[in-house]
């Protein structure tokens, strides 16, 4: 008989298919369908934001693998997975090219205020009504990155066409080449123009990026988020914007998805993105390829290629 599986979040027609003939597939729509099927359940594929609700991981006595199609683990209470002997595993690297182009793009979009411009024209406005305000000059701004992971490095590497100088902080200085390490994140937020969130989510990083940091940016300064909403202060965050205390906001992920706080959807200082960083045909094949890579060898007694735990 095949494993029974939970899809908790819709993967390309491509991947489910590979999962339909490899598994019997029970597509998650409440709690409520697992009554009859939760004891057959052996493993989960689901999304890095959307994760595991607590409740039906606990529903699953037979759960053994949780395959996260993303690089995130905050979703997931990965203490019960280690304390039940559940694997997790995740796509790590397949997806560091997109996210770092969204946050150049965001960038972009931001500053040079394209997303106004767009509706200038569509709306019929050019030659109407007064142009959208001039945007600012993207080429060498200071940027600041939080998190020096695999996508911070991969967004610094794009900022040098920019000859943006880069500064990052982390965990600890990585002594990489040409980029300055700033162990303070509030003075990193004081020296930059942009600062780009790439830190992973989790307890350990909520509202990392409070209001004094924010406000550090100034009202000359720049915010983009491409990380986990949960390390933003949303709340902070739209009073900062609506009292000028900060530039702007480009924002590829928010606290509490799908919602998104009314203040920042009708800010004019605002970019906003519905956590599409890595929404491209080539990285969700490969990233779903992963998942079925990581299910495969798990139900095949073998070592698992990306295991987070």
């Amino acid at each position: 008989m095949k494993p029974e599986i939970l899809l908790i979040e819709p993967m390309m027609p491509d991947i489910e298919r590979q999962l339909d003939a490899a598994y019997t597939v029970h597509r998650f729509t409440s709690i409520a369908q697992l009554k009859d099927i939760a004891g057959n359940i052996r493993g989960i594929a689901t999304g890095g934001a959307t994760g595991v609700p607590q409740d039906v991981m606990d529903s699953l006595p037979a759960l053994e693998i949780i395959a996260i199609n993303g690089i995130g683990t905050d979703a997931v209470n990965l203490t019960q997975a280690k304390e039940r002997n559940i694997r997790v595993t995740t796509t790590p690297g397949v997806l560091t090219d997109d996210v770092a182009d969204m946050a150049i793009g965001l960038i972009l979009s931001l500053l040079r205020g394209l997303p106004a411009g767009d509706r200038y024209v569509r709306d019929g406005e050019w030659g109407r009504k007064s142009a959208p305000p001039l945007g600012r000059k993207v080429t060498g701004k200071k940027l600041g990155i939080i998190g020096m992971g695999q996508v911070g490095r991969a967004i610094a590497h794009r900022a040098q066409a920019f000859a943006m100088p880069v500064s990052y902080t982390d965990l600890r200085d990585f002594g990489l080449k040409d980029h300055t390490f700033v162990p303070d994140l509030k003075t990193l937020a004081r020296d930059s123009e942009v600062l780009v969130v790439a830190a992973s989510g989790g307890a350990g990083s909520r509202h990392l990026v409070s209001r004094e940091v924010m406000e550090a940016v100034g009202p000359e300064g720049f915010l983009v988020n491409v990380a986990r909403g949960s390390v933003v202060d949303e709340q902070a965050l739209a009073q900062v914007l609506e009292a000028g205390k900060l530039g702007g906001a480009a924002l590829d992920v928010f606290e509490h998805e799908p919602e998104v706080p009314a203040a920042l959807r009708h800010s004019p200082r605002t970019v906003l993105q519905p956590h599409r960083a890595s929404a491209t045909v080539e990285t969700r094949l490969a990233m779903g390829e992963l998942v079925v890579r990581n299910l495969a060898a798990h139900f095949a007694n073998q070592p698992l290629p990306t295991a987070v735990i």
